[in-house]
């Protein structure tokens, strides 16, 4: 009985053995298939959208969950089942047999093993199966094993980790970065190289998929994502024109949709009573019978352009003649001289725009190739070119020039030549008259001076000097009877003993004063010596030698200072100023900026004028500095003088102009004056009268009127009055120098002709 009961035994736990290894593969081979389902699923299900793979997500979560539920449930029924059958067969084997409890023992162990195997086993397979749940998630996340978010990871390069994982563990960089031989290696060796990406959040290398990277592909051509969209699929009408039996919206109708507005009647009535008073005016209807597009040039006649009162219709082309005909008459067809004088010509100059050609036929006749620029020429001339009707107006020249006053009224001034002073043989380059306006002096280049009295043109007086004379000056002090000359590298001061015994023992005392302080001054640039012997005699009585040759000399207003005038580029001894009374000199410029052509004083002003080749400047003495700068617009100055007033200059130059510079009004000319043909070689101020002259090399003295108003908004007028001939022309050099006579309107000038001229 026992052998066989346990036989029983043994064979029910072997049955039950092999339940549960059924149990167990069935188990296995449901999560294998439904893997392989959620696998399919993915596959035909990448056209949908995300919000369907979710939802099969959630399926395929439920379907786990409740497979999973179902075996748990129906693993744990028959457990307990089998818990039930076999402790009803114990209680039958109590009731049966109590003597045999030791035996029945050992089974119950066994069975309770069997039963923590089958636990362990159900467990082992649910584990799996919850691992094999999200191994193939289709969720577009990102790859959340690190969880630094979305942050440059360039803030991790110091550190030796590259972020936190989901158990805030750190990630850690890779022992050895790559370096451009690993790269390199890798690029040559490696077959996925090109379809291999970096990921820094990860620090690991990622292989891209065939699907991938056929998706780059698409997305670097610009096509959709997705292979089987459609992007040119039918649009679906929603509002058709048919009716519908539903309607879109069932929103009951709005009460102001059926009532009449309360604002827009008011409006109108605003507007309507606007339109009856005439402040509003309704649109005019156009007529558009014309059409928007139309010929412009069809009906001239009738356009709006004929409508306007001055317009003038476009000519209209010529028509063709016999030299455009394909088969032209031979008296129009060019010979070789004539087409070669064509050729040369400019086509503007032409006559004919073509060459004339004979043809056959007219099938022979190729295209005009200059059909298009022609017609393009022609559009050009109709709408670009100008044309309306302009009206000559009938003006008198005579009202064009500008109202001046008549010469009579701006009498008195020079008309006539009264006088002619003959003596010199030589060029009379320098003239000038005394204060008193008595005697006249004059200076030529045959190396005399000559003293002249001016009423009847006797010469009083002649020193040889030795040299051509360049420059002769009165003083200007009536007080004293002083010459200066100036002659090749000396200056000559003269006492010419022409006044009464005062005025001669005044000037023998301003040379002779200040004798002590020759022997104190150093040698300089500038030495000062007496004269002796026959030059004493004549009259000579000092001698200012200076280093290079003397052009000019000019007198202060107060005669006791003397500049001269030494033009050269290299040197910046150009200037210097000479005190007679104590015999000293000085240059008053440390360097001259360009080529100084002559000198003046101011008539009361302590200010220095000095006139380089274009332009003019003015130096305050006192203060020692340039007060103004004057531009000649001119490009050689000749000569310069200043008004007796002192705020007004006149330039001459040898481009044939004469500048009147106003001081205070701006530093370019007032008004430039072009009456000359010839350069201007010397200018004058008359002291008394509103006169001033300009000499010419064309032989002419003009002989100007200007005003200067005290009214500082008042230009001052000026007005040619006459022009003085009588001088001729010698070695193309005409009138060298002029100067009025102190007291009257009377003019003196000197030529190349070697004679003075009188002008009263």
């Amino acid at each position: 009985m026992e052998e066989s009961s346990s036989s029983n035994m043994r064979s029910g736990q072997t049955e039950e053995m092999k339940k549960a290894r059924e149990k167990s593969d069935n188990k296995k081979k449901r999560s294998k298939e439904e893997e392989e389902q959620e696998e399919e699923i993915f596959s035909f299900n990448n056209k949908s959208s995300e919000v369907e793979e979710e939802e099969d997500e959630d399926l395929s979560d439920s379907e786990d969950s409740v497979f999973s539920g179902l075996e748990d449930s129906g693993s744990d029924s028959e457990d307990d089942e089998e818990e039930e059958e076999e402790e009803g067969s114990h209680d039958d084997d109590d009731d049966d047999d109590d003597d045999e409890d030791d035996v029945k023992a050992e089974p119950q162990q066994t069975q309770q093993t069997e039963k923590k195997k089958k636990k362990k086993v159900t467990e082992t397979a649910e584990e799996e199966k919850k691992e094999d749940e999200y191994e193939h998630d289709s969720s577009d996340e990102e790859d959340i094993r690190n969880t630094v978010g979305n942050i440059p990871m360039e803030w991790y390069k110091d550190f030796p980790h590259i972020g936190y994982d989901l158990d805030g563990k750190k990630i850690y960089k890779p022992i050895r970065n790559k370096d451009e031989l690993d790269d390199f290696l890798d690029k040559m060796e490696n077959p996925d190289y090109w379809r291999t990406v970096h990921d820094k959040k990860t620090g690991s290398d990622i292989i891209l998929s065939d699907e991938q990277v056929e998706l780059v592909n698409r997305l670097q051509r610009g096509q959709f994502g997705d292979v089987t969209f459609n992007e040119y699929q039918p649009s679906v009408d929603f509002f058709s024109k048919d009716v519908m039996l539903h309607p879109v919206t069932n929103r009951p109708a709005d009460k102001r949709s059926f009532i009449p507005s309360l604002i827009e009647k008011e409006k109108v009535s605003k507007l309507v009573h606007a339109i009856k008073m005439g402040w509003i005016k309704p649109r005019r209807v156009e007529d558009d019978s014309r059409g928007r597009y139309y010929d412009l040039w069809a009906n001239e006649d009738s356009s709006i352009l004929a409508k306007h009162r001055m317009h003038l219709p476009a000519p209209k082309i010529p028509l063709p003649g016999h030299q455009e005909s394909y088969n032209p008459p031979p008296e129009y067809l060019f010979t070789e001289e004539e087409r070669a004088l064509w050729e040369q010509q400019d086509p503007s100059d032409r006559k004919v725009p073509f060459v004339p050609q004979r043809f056959s036929s007219l099938r022979q006749v190729p295209a005009f190739p200059r059909f298009i620029h022609e017609r393009f020429e022609r559009c050009l001339d109709l709408y670009l070119c100008p044309r309306q009707r302009k009206m000559r107006v009938n003006v008198n020249p005579e009202d064009l020039i500008p109202k001046l006053p008549k010469p009579k009224d701006l009498q008195p001034f020079p008309t006539t030549q009264s006088l002619v002073y003959r003596g010199h043989s030589g060029l009379v380059r320098s003239i000038s008259v005394s204060p008193s306006g008595q005697w006249l002096a004059s200076g030529s280049d045959d190396g005399s001076v000559r003293f002249w009295e001016v009423c009847s043109s006797r010469c009083m007086k002649t020193v040889q000097v030795g040299g051509a004379v360049k420059s002769v000056t009165w003083n200007p002090n009536p007080s004293v009877c002083l010459l200066a000359v100036a002659l090749n590298s000396v200056v000559l001061i003269l006492s010419p003993s022409l006044a009464d015994k005062q005025v001669v023992s005044a000037s023998e005392r301003l040379l002779v004063g200040q004798q002590e302080a020759e022997s104190t001054e150093g040698e300089g640039p500038v030495t000062w010596s007496e004269a002796e012997g026959e030059e004493l005699n004549q009259g000579i009585r000092l001698k200012i030698h200076h280093p290079k040759a003397v052009h000019q000399v000019e007198w202060h207003a107060k005669g006791d200072y003397l500049a001269s005038v030494m033009p050269d580029h290299s040197s910046h001894l150009q200037v210097f100023i000479h005190q007679v009374s104590k015999r000293r000199s000085q240059n008053p410029f440390r360097k001259n900026k360009g080529l100084v052509q002559c000198v003046s004083f101011h008539p009361i002003r302590p200010y220095f004028f000095v006139a380089t080749q274009r332009s003019v400047r003015i130096y305050n003495l006192v203060k020692q500095e340039m007060t103004k700068k004057l531009q000649a617009n001119s490009k050689w100055i000749s000569s310069m003088a200043i008004h007796p007033g002192g705020d007004h200059v006149i330039c001459g130059s040898y481009d044939c102009r004469l500048s009147w510079f106003d001081l205070d009004l701006s530093t370019k000319p007032y008004k430039m004056l072009r009456h000359h043909k010839k350069a201007v070689r010397g200018v004058a101020y008359h002291r008394l009268y509103p006169l001033f002259a300009s000499a010419s090399d064309d032989g002419s003295v003009i002989v100007c009127h200007g005003t200067v108003y005290n009214d500082l908004l008042q230009n001052p007028l000026i007005v040619p009055v006459k022009v003085l001939k009588g001088h001729v022309t010698t070695h193309d050099l005409g009138v060298l120098d002029v100067t009025f006579h102190p007291t009257q309107p009377w003019i003196f000038s000197s030529g190349a002709d070697a004679t003075i001229r009188l002008f009263t």
